[in-house]
Formats: structure tokens, sequence, C-alpha cells
């Protein structure tokens, strides 16, 4: 007697667990599960979606101080001229992230700065001072289709990415569980679980080539 009631604590217990971790994860997962399902749309049908991308371009000589700062600055550091950056805000307007890969050569000073649903460079001729900028903006689609794909998010993003993608594995697992004890009362769970795998696969099969 005593055994059937621990056995029967036990099934009780591990079903409040199993809800537990089911809604828990749910709610994690409910917010970017929405975004990701939106932007799968956009991005299947990105044809459909009009964009205009909008150009800004910046060309300006930078003053001798600031040139000055970049010929003697030192070529294996990865931050961005302070010098460089201070002059650009206050003068045109332009933001530059504090460390970026800069890539150096003698005669030139240039820099790659991608981002979701824009693309950026910049670049200063390190003789003449000559400095040429250009940011292009592809919109709001555009930045939420990049989220989507991770592409140049950095690394707290792609963190959050994995995140989330664990949070939506044990989501599907705990519902999964749950269903099973559901298949007495529900006798078509299976077959609507068993369709929910056939149908991806006969499209793989029929239609992808």
């Amino acid at each position: 007697m005593a055994k059937g009631w621990q056995v029967n604590s036990l099934r009780r217990w591990a079903l409040g667990s199993l809800r537990q971790w089911h809604w828990i994860s749910s709610a994690v997962c409910l917010v970017a599960m929405l975004g990701f399902a939106i932007t799968g749309v956009t991005l299947n049908h990105a044809s459909w979606i009009p964009a205009t991308p909008t150009v800004v371009t910046v060309e300006a000589a930078v003053p001798e101080s600031v040139l000055a700062s970049l010929q003697a600055v030192d070529r294996d550091s990865q931050r961005v001229p302070a010098e460089l950056r201070r002059w650009l805000i206050s003068e045109k307007q332009v933001y530059l992230p504090p460390v970026r890969s800069l890539e150096w050569s003698k005669e030139e000073l240039y820099l790659a700065m991608p981002q979701p649903g824009a693309d950026a460079w910049l670049s200063v001729d390190l003789a003449s001072g000559n400095l040429l900028y250009e940011r292009t903006d592809r919109g709001w689609v555009a930045y939420f289709n990049d989220l989507h794909k991770g592409r140049d998010t950095g690394l707290a993003w792609i963190v959050f990415i994995d995140v989330f993608a664990v949070a939506c594995v044990v989501f599907s697992i705990s519902g999964l569980l749950l269903l099973q004890r559901q298949t007495r009362q529900r006798p078509s769970t299976w077959p609507a679980v068993a369709l929910g795998l056939l149908i991806p696969a006969l499209i793989l099969v029929l239609f992808v080539h």
C-alpha cells in the first residue's frame, strides 16, 4: 500500500515538473518564436517586399591633428583611434564603434562595419587625409531578417539564439511527453504527431531537388 502511494506521489511530482518545464520554456520562447516565425515568412518571400536602400556618403579631409594621430597609432591595435571617432561624431554625425577589425596598409586605413540590415565602411588616405565613409541601410525588414540568420550580430546575439534553441528543444520534448500522457483520452495524438513528420518529409522527397 505504501509502495503504491510512493509510486503515485512520484508520478504526480514528475507530471508537475514536466508541466513546469513546458510552461517555463514556452514563456522564454514566446516572443522570440513569434519573431523567428514572422521573419521566416519574410525571408521566404523577400521578393514580395519592396525595399529601397538608403545610402549615406561622407567625403571629407580629416584635420592635420587627427591625421597625425592616425599616422602614429599602433598598427596592431584593434581599437578605432579615439581622435578620429570624436571628430567624426562632432563634425559629421558619424558614429564609429570603439572596437573593430582595422585593416592597415602603408597608404590607407580601412574599416568595415557590417551590421544587421545595413553595411558601412570607411577609408582614410594616410598621406592626404582624404576620408570616405559610406553606409547602406536596407530597412527594418532586412534588419530583422539578419537577426533571424544571426548575420553580423555579434557574440551576445549568437549566444541568445543558442539559448533560445535549447529552450525550444525543452519546450518540444516536454510537450511530446505531455502528449504521451493524453494518448488514452485522445487517440488522434500519435497520428497528428506522425503527420507533422510525414508532411515535411514528403515535401522534401517530392518537391525539393
